[in-house]
């Protein structure tokens, strides 16, 4: 049987440079639809341990006996965020508490993991950059999509040319619910796409453009954005929670390749295409002719892994050699004021708003 969480009384040893204590000893706030998850990631962890989980819910601590009857559990975040015994706090809960929940636990001196998205607000973002900054501790948002098979190696294809300059970006995220109570349809599940993006596109967004619907709870639950980047560079994100069927497809255009990302296959995630188009110009107008080009496609091999896994082991890593994650606090601050311009156009049904 677990017991109840108990404060330490020893204090944390350092982290980083130095760092000499073979294991990092993590608290989850939040058991709800994610936190199991990410419980099981870092006990499975051979440098971390989970020392506490906190939820407010005496079902789901039940949850966590049965799971993990190994772990402390408590019904007190406070035990976790004060305690000497914990080095890093997990933020597993809705986004309007996360704020708050980061801002006490870096003030405790933890290292912070927190849910997408970062915070409600750019504002609070800031606050919490700089405090870690001041503290020395780390901020890692849970953009888990960046660490699977499919988006490192689209992110390689990028990078190394293959697909030639970047024209857009289409995304279609859309199933039937999960409704959320405290958020529309775009802080739900455009987080996801917009991470990608920000990781893939080495580029500022210059704009964004943002129309949607509400039908049943007062959130938007359909709404299509659109974001404007510097050479003629454009993408287009669907998110829907009215959809009958579940779709998580991407397509990437290229100037020399075309690629399309469907997550919900089981083997050929990623399909390269070597289709493109390209003009050729006469002495007028109307002697312009478009030249198609089609050519093979295949289907790269993608690591077979899970993604939250990986994330997992490369904060534990970040930590014990003091690295930042290149999902820091300042990627999420990124995805937060996109968020924040879709709803502003959102508003305005469609206004063209500037990031």
């Amino acid at each position: 049987m677990a017991t109840s969480f108990t404060v330490g009384t020893s204090p944390n040893l350092p982290l980083g440079p130095g760092f000499s204590r073979d294991v990092i000893r993590v608290g989850v706030i939040g058991y709800g639809y994610w936190g199991p998850n990410i419980v099981r990631n870092f006990q499975g962890h051979e440098k971390a341990d989970v020392v506490a989980v906190c939820d407010k819910n005496p079902k789901s601590l039940a949850r966590v006996r049965r799971a993990h009857p190994e772990v402390p559990v408590t019904s007190d975040q406070m035990e976790v965020l004060t305690s000497t015994q914990v080095d890093v706090v997990a933020v597993v809960t809705p986004v309007w508490t996360h704020f708050e929940l980061a801002k006490l636990a870096l003030e405790n001196g933890k290292h912070v993991f927190v849910e997408k998205p970062f915070t409600c607000t750019t504002a609070q973002a800031e606050q919490l950059i700089e405090l870690a900054d001041r503290k020395n501790l780390k901020i890692m948002v849970d953009h888990t999509f960046l660490f699977t098979g499919a988006v490192k190696r689209i992110k390689q294809l990028v990078d190394d040319g293959t697909l030639g300059a970047l024209y857009y970006y289409d995304s279609t995220r859309v199933n039937l619910g999960l409704f959320q109570h405290d958020c529309n349809v775009i802080w739900d599940l455009a987080p996801h796409d917009l991470s990608i993006m920000d990781h893939l596109i080495m580029a500022k967004p210059e704009a964004v453009v943002a129309t949607g619907a509400n039908h049943l709870n007062g959130h938007a639950d359909v709404a299509f954005l659109t974001i404007y980047y510097p050479n003629n560079l454009i993408a287009h994100i669907n998110v829907n929670w009215l959809s009958p069927v579940k779709v998580r497809t991407t397509l990437l255009g290229g100037e020399k390749k075309m690629l399309v990302w469907n997550d919900l296959e089981a083997d050929e995630k990623l399909k390269v295409y070597d289709r493109g188009v390209q003009m050729m110009s006469g002495e007028a107008v109307y002697q312009q002719l478009v030249s198609y080009r089609t050519g093979d496609m295949w289907s790269p091999n993608i690591e077979q892994i899970e993604a939250l896994k990986v994330e997992a082991s490369y904060f534990i890593d970040c930590i014990r050699n003091n690295k930042r994650p290149f999902n820091d606090g300042e990627a999420g601050l990124r995805i937060v004021r996109m968020l924040e311009a879709a709803d502003e156009s959102l508003k305005q049904k469609g206004r063209v708003v500037q990031v």
